[in-house]
């Protein structure tokens, strides 16, 4: 449950441009926050045409997605990660969420660039089917809304634009 309302979005989202990634694994679970993600935006006033959605193969894979993304031409204001990774009888769960969070927790402090966290980490699939209906409750509007109270914090505070990820080229010759 829910238990913070979100700060009213009082700013123009007409040059907004954000980015979704999101996981297959887990992919019912997944459209649903994705659905949830891109209608409480589209309630906001950001078109579609101003979010681009990719898609990964699972969790572990959303943090490189995150810095992959930065590096692209016109860059965005924020990002929104989507998955669902769902406790299993392995540590397997506790190193893909570890991993997952700790990448998009630095690749935000690095790009100075909000990252909206709407990955669950759940012990069923009933959890999570429950976080990713459409509804006051799903995971992935929060994720969404989080984002975009972020950018309008970053645009009071006049803090700096997203860092562009460097590329790095590989010199001719090299193995």
């Amino acid at each position: 449950m829910n238990k913070s309302k979100p700060a009213k979005i009082d700013f123009t989202l007409r040059d907004v441009r954000l980015a979704i990634i999101a996981a297959r694994f887990n992919a019912d679970i997944v459209e649903g926050l994705l659905n949830g993600a891109l209608d409480a935006l589209q309630r906001h006033g950001v078109t579609r045409r101003q979010i681009r959605v990719v898609r990964v193969p699972g969790a572990f894979e959303i943090p490189l997605a995150a810095k992959l993304l930065s590096g692209v031409e016109g860059g965005y204001d924020a990002l929104i990660a989507l998955g669902a990774v769902v406790r299993g009888e392995t540590p397997h769960f506790e190193y893909v969420c570890g991993a997952c969070t700790q990448g998009l927790l630095q690749t935000g402090w690095w790009l100075n660039m909000p990252v909206g966290f709407g990955v669950l980490t759940v012990n069923t699939t009933r959890q999570a089917a429950a976080r990713a209906r459409p509804g006051a409750n799903n995971k992935g509007a929060e994720a969404a809304l989080a984002a975009l109270e972020m950018i309008q914090l970053k645009r009071e505070l006049g803090a700096p634009p997203a860092k562009p990820r460097r590329r790095i080229r590989a010199k001719r010759g090299a193995a």
